[in-house]
């Protein structure tokens, strides 16, 4: 009797274990369905301003890697958050917002979700200086990075362009976003302002601008930095169809046909590969980013290269 008993019990915890796989297997195929079937609402931050040409291409990257995974989606801006600062705190909170693109740090990565695949290739951390036509800097020949550290940049006191600038070095005056650090540089209260390459020529060329702001020709600063999008930590499924979206643009050639198609104009116009740079340590660069996936990243002389081969 006890030998029959245990049989029993042998059986229905199989059959219950079969049970469970069955269940799980059924629950997954529903659940992939539903994934391509249902319609995934993606709100990121709005642009700061009609025409904000800084929005064009992430948002643009943000709709091709969508694309590539067959899902059914609407993009939709949220016109109540727009600085940064807000959005990665608002992701974090998982309110408003699901996805918001952002350069990296240890800090982001601890908060949230990171897809490391650097949209911008690294032109984040490629620096040109903006300045006021009436500052000595603009006028003064820098040969080094030591007579570089004289002079005092401004940047906004949460980015992690500011910690980095100074761990290097330099005397940061901060601010509390993109516009205060505009007006304190047409203030003439800093020297310079560190804008990447994919931001400083459309900024110089905006509507408002202040026509006393130059970009100070010739000059540069580099460190290793990606821009990514991140989601929230919990919202891993929306993670995973961005990474596989962008690594399919990657692969088929439409990713850098759209890098190109937006900032080849701009490589072009800069020729980084002839200007004077110099390399800074990014203490902040958290040991995940994928420096040796050399698919991920621009360098210098690229396009025109690419140019003369496809002649």
């Amino acid at each position: 009797m006890t030998d029959r008993k245990a049989i029993l019990r042998c059986v229905t915890r199989v059959t219950a274990k079969r049970f469970a796989v069955v269940i799980f297997a059924v629950s997954l195929s529903f659940f992939c369905t539903g994934t391509h079937a249902a319609t995934w609402i993606v709100t990121y931050p709005g642009p700061l301003y009609d025409g904000d040409e800084r929005h064009e291409y992430p948002e643009a990257v943000l709709k091709l890697a969508l694309e590539k995974t067959g899902v059914r989606f609407n993009m939709v801006p949220s016109k109540r958050i727009k600085y940064q600062s807000k959005a990665l705190r608002q992701l974090r909170e998982n309110i408003e917002v699901n996805v918001v693109w952002s350069m990296t740090d240890r800090q982001r990565e601890d908060d949230l979700l990171p897809i490391r695949i650097p949209i911008a290739k690294g032109l984040i951390g490629w620096r040109v200086m903006l300045t006021h036509k009436n500052k000595p800097f603009y006028t003064k020949n820098v040969s080094s990075l030591a007579d570089l550290l004289v002079y005092s940049p401004v940047q906004g006191i949460d980015w992690p362009d500011t910690k980095i600038l100074q761990a290097n070095g330099f005397n940061v005056i901060g601010a509390q976003n993109h516009s205060e650090a505009a007006t304190l540089l047409s203030r003439q209260q800093a020297d310079f302002y560190p804008r990447s390459v994919i931001e400083a020529l459309s900024e110089l060329q905006q509507e408002g601008a202040d026509p006393d702001i130059r970009l100070k020709e010739g000059l540069a600063l580099q460190y290793k930095a990606a821009m990514y999008f991140f989601v929230n930590k919990r919202n891993v499924t929306l993670a995973r169809l961005l990474e596989v979206g962008l690594e399919r643009a990657i692969e088929d050639g439409s990713f850098d046909e759209l890098f190109y198609q937006y900032h080849g104009p701009m490589l072009k116009k800069l020729a980084l590969e002839k200007i004077t740079h110099f390399n800074l340590d990014n203490p902040l660069l958290p040991l995940k980013t994928p420096i040796d996936e050399l698919k991920y990243w621009y360098v210098p002389g690229q396009f025109e290269a690419l140019k003369k081969a496809a002649k």
